[in-house]
């Protein structure tokens, strides 16, 4: 069903693939062919779309350089009749990116926006991880060592699933700091969502923090922690096993401090933790 010509100048916002060119909608496909105007953030990365789609809609570059003069002016083509569609790089606009900017004007300006929903990396890796509960979407992390640790030690306080998007570069950086503000959450990562080389690593963030330490990434990842131990599930001894090795490397402790430091962490009791400290070591898996 085409686009109905008596609603003009509407704002679609257009969720495309973050990676297997499969995962659009056919209504995606349908409104791409038929607006006036494609904006898109990078207009190369979409051409490859449209062309292995074979639609040939005009497009137009919006990003974050050049929102302030860009947004102007596709406002007045709305306000004009023409109707636009609004895509990213990858998934659905309006997070971490300046769709949510263009929406907004739209909005003000008293026009008509819509949703064409579809994929969203964030949503994809939740849907993966099993983590219940509800759920705070915090896209990427602040840079500065001083602010990421505040950021870091507000988040700690959170009962909620939170969503994370990072670097592959910055990657073990993160989930060694995350892992000593939030030892007692559950972590899954995921790289190359939906592409060929999707990998992911699921467990309790010490552990897969000490996992990926040397391990080379490549691609944008996809972080997704769940609520902290106490809303979910006991400690098991697993997951006291892997606390206790990777505050082991990170804090440099050993002994009646090392269980002290991880009983507080994880709101355990400190003979039990260092009973298991004990037991393990008794078996050559710790010093």
């Amino acid at each position: 069903m085409p686009l109905d010509q008596d609603k003009t100048g509407i704002l679609y916002i257009v969720a495309t693939p973050i990676g297997n060119l499969e995962d659009i909608t056919l209504r995606a496909l349908r409104v791409l062919k038929e607006v006036d105007l494609i904006a898109a953030e990078d207009t190369r990365h979409t051409r490859k779309l449209l062309a292995h789609y074979q639609i040939s809609t005009p497009l137009i570059s919006y990003h974050a350089h050049n929102q302030a003069s860009r947004g102007p002016e596709l406002v007045r083509r709305l306000q004009e009749g023409q109707s636009i569609a609004l895509v990213s790089d990858a998934g659905t606009p309006g997070f971490s990116d300046p769709g949510a900017d263009l929406a907004a004007r739209a909005w003000d300006a008293g026009l008509k926006v819509e949703a064409v929903p579809g994929p969203a990396a964030g949503i994809a890796a939740l849907s993966m991880s099993g983590f219940k509960g509800d759920v705070i979407f915090v896209g990427f992390l602040p840079r500065g060592e001083g602010k990421r640790r505040r950021f870091f030690q507000e988040l700690a306080g959170e009962n909620r699933v939170l969503i994370f998007y990072e670097s592959p570069k910055r990657l073990p950086r993160t989930l060694n700091e995350l892992a000593q503000a939030m030892p007692d959450r559950q972590v899954l990562v995921v790289r190359e969502l939906t592409k060929k080389f999707e990998e992911s690593w699921r467990g309790p963030l010490p552990e897969v923090a000490g996992r990926l330490d040397h391990i080379e990434i490549r691609g944008e990842c996809t972080l997704i922690l769940s609520c902290p131990r106490e809303a979910a599930q006991p400690v098991t001894a697993p997951d006291l096993e892997a606390y206790l090795m990777q505050a082991a490397r990170q804090y440099g402790l050993a002994g009646r401090r090392l269980a002290d430091q991880v009983a507080a962490d994880l709101k355990l009791p400190r003979r039990r933790v260092y009973q298991f400290y004990l037991d393990l070591k008794g078996q050559g898996k710790i010093d």
